[in-house]
């Protein structure tokens, strides 16, 4: 397979990244499970408001700080000003966007917005919460990696297998595209390598690799609809925690999986070796998953 998707849906006067597109449908269909969610728990939809504003808000703040922290301290350490703001200041001044998310500290970041949600505005136990906020986040972690998938990032490793896709894009920069076809318009320039048979030298250089985003994408989706039966057709949700710790065992468990397949991000995996990062980073939760799954208690009746 030859992957070379546009940049977005280009309206014109201005493009709709896919990227982008993904979180809005994963914030999006959030906020409907959610809703679906607090009406049956007899909760009112102003809070649901409050929650989706603070998850937004924690998600999009720790994916970026855990991308900072986890895989490129060494390059923020000395550009601290791009860590929240989406410029370049060497040699100038660049617009680049959010180069650079992390699950691992989204994850962090959404527990920690959970406690404070809870103390503040529900008035609900945090395992009660988390137990019914993990629905919404498996789900939109499917659409984050098709995101991925989108952008060409994350990729897998080089395969010979059928399975495997050329992802030109990140093989080729922009610059490069443009200046081997010698195609101002760089859309035009990547498209020329994926059809054009005089680019064909080019095409061959790109190596076939496995669509790891796609793997961990369907993974989530199992994930999703387990703990969704689990909630509505079960009674799992009344031990609380029990759903939070299926949650942390099965999502990172593929996470760990499919970074088998992963080409490497860099980061803290050169202290430990053996595991890449997200291997690393994800063995946690999934140990406090385990712990929740056999700790798991109905809460007490109080007549």
């Amino acid at each position: 397979m030859i992957w070379n998707p546009s940049e977005g849906i280009d309206l014109g006067f201005f493009i709709i990244r896919y990227y982008s597109l993904m979180f809005v449908v994963a914030f999006g269909l959030g906020w409907y499970i959610m809703k679906y969610i607090y009406e049956r728990e007899g909760e009112t939809l102003d809070k649901l408001d409050t929650l989706f504003i603070w998850t937004v808000v924690a998600t999009l703040l720790g994916a970026r700080l855990g991308h900072v922290f986890f895989y490129d301290w060494e390059y923020f350490r000395n550009h601290p000003m791009e860590i929240l703001l989406p410029f370049k200041f060497d040699d100038g001044f660049e617009f680049t966007g959010f180069r650079g998310l992390a699950s691992h500290g989204a994850a962090v970041a959404i527990i920690v917005a959970v406690y404070f949600y809870c103390k503040k505005v529900i008035k609900r136990p945090m395992l009660w919460m988390l137990d019914r906020i993990v629905i919404p986040v498996a789900s939109g972690a499917i659409f984050v990696r098709l995101g991925n998938f989108f952008n060409s990032e994350i990729i897998g490793k080089v395969t010979p297998s059928n399975l495997g896709v050329k992802f030109i894009r990140d093989f080729y920069s922009s610059a490069d595209a443009v200046r081997l076809t010698k195609i101002n318009d760089v859309n035009q320039a990547y498209n020329a390598i994926a059809t054009q048979p005089e680019f064909a030298n080019l095409l061959a250089a790109v190596p076939y690799r496995y669509p790891a985003q796609l793997f961990e994408a369907i993974g989530y989706v199992f994930v999703f609809l387990i703990l969704f039966f689990l909630y509505w057709k079960t009674k799992t949700a009344e031990k609380h925690g029990l759903l939070f710790g299926y949650f942390l065992v099965l999502l990172w468990t593929v996470r760990f999986i499919v970074e088998f397949v992963k080409e490497s991000q860099g980061g803290i995996e050169h202290l430990f070796g053996l595991f890449s990062t997200g291997q690393w980073l994800s063995i946690p939760f999934i140990l406090v998953g385990i712990f929740y799954i056999f700790m798991a208690e109905k809460p007490l009746e109080i007549e």
